[in-house]
């Protein structure tokens, strides 16, 4: 399956990224039209036979904005939302314009982003979405008390969420209790799935399973998702740090959306072959 009609001469160059270890494949399709496949993404996810990634990213031409942004999770689907990857596009773009403020358009919307300081890059990934039909849910409830074993919470960042709040987030087996909430019938989209423990004051130590792509190191809308359900709840503040497998987030819940702030990595450039793509 071939990513475009030329790419059989010429091969198509990607960028690998990562943000606190939630790693992406990133394709400019500015300048030259790309067209992904679900076939071609999940041969690409594959870590042995591909390059590997829990989204892949496609820069577009972004009209008034700095550019849109399309992601694909590695089983193939698609995601209106992907905060750590929008982190890592936008410190890419600012390095490349040296502009320190963007706007990044995607099907949840325009996102703004900022350069933070010592590195680190902010995205305001827009005001979380609470109703139910919005997130969207099978059925009428409360979304801060889900009727699910464990009274977890549903919130929306362009992404379905659930919110688990326990004693210990390193004591719950995410790779048997992920898949099984994040095929909930309660989700007809699915959900990422978040169990997250308080570690001190606005201070939460969280893992996730990600919709589409499994089990993350890290998660930017999962962060975002929890930190809303945590303020929520009254267990936090609306600024909250969240510890995940990957390193460290702040996320910050403002009245024009929720911000998230962290390191990000380019870690190499590369190019995919002719012949992989011919395959």
């Amino acid at each position: 399956m071939r990513a475009m009609d030329n790419a059989r001469d010429t091969g198509l160059p990607f960028m690998k990224m990562h943000g606190l270890g939630n790693d992406f494949v990133v394709i400019d399709a500015r300048a030259r039209a790309v067209q992904v496949t679900p076939e071609l993404a999940m041969r690409l996810a594959d870590r042995h036979m591909g390059v590997g990634f829990d989204q892949l990213a496609l820069i577009k031409p972004g009209g008034n904005a700095d550019a849109h942004l399309v992601f694909l999770n590695s089983d193939g689907s698609t995601s209106a939302a992907c905060g750590n990857a929008t982190r890592c596009i936008a410190r890419h773009l600012m390095t490349e314009t040296g502009k320190d403020r963007l706007v990044l358009t995607t099907d949840h919307g325009a996102l703004h982003a900022v350069d933070a300081g010592n590195g680190l890059t902010s995205v305001n990934m827009g005001a979380p979405v609470l109703d139910w039909q919005r997130i969207p849910l099978a059925e009428e409830v409360d979304t801060l008390h889900l009727p699910i074993d464990g009274d977890p919470v549903a919130t929306s960042m362009g992404n379905p969420h659930c919110t688990f709040f326990v004693a210990d987030a390193e004591a719950v087996d995410l790779t048997t209790f992920g898949p099984a909430i994040e095929h909930h019938p309660l989700y007809p989209q699915r959900t990422n799935v978040q169990v997250a423990s308080l570690v001190g004051p606005d201070h939460l130590r969280m893992r996730v399973w990600e919709r589409g792509a499994g089990l993350t190191l890290a998660s930017g809308s999962s962060s975002c998702a929890t930190a809303v359900a945590a303020a929520r709840r009254g267990l936090t503040g609306r600024t909250v740090r969240i510890d995940l497998d990957g390193g460290t987030l702040q996320v910050d819940w403002r009245e024009d959306g929720v911000w998230m702030t962290g390191p990000t990595s380019h870690v190499f450039t590369g190019t995919l072959t002719a012949e992989w793509l011919g395959q």
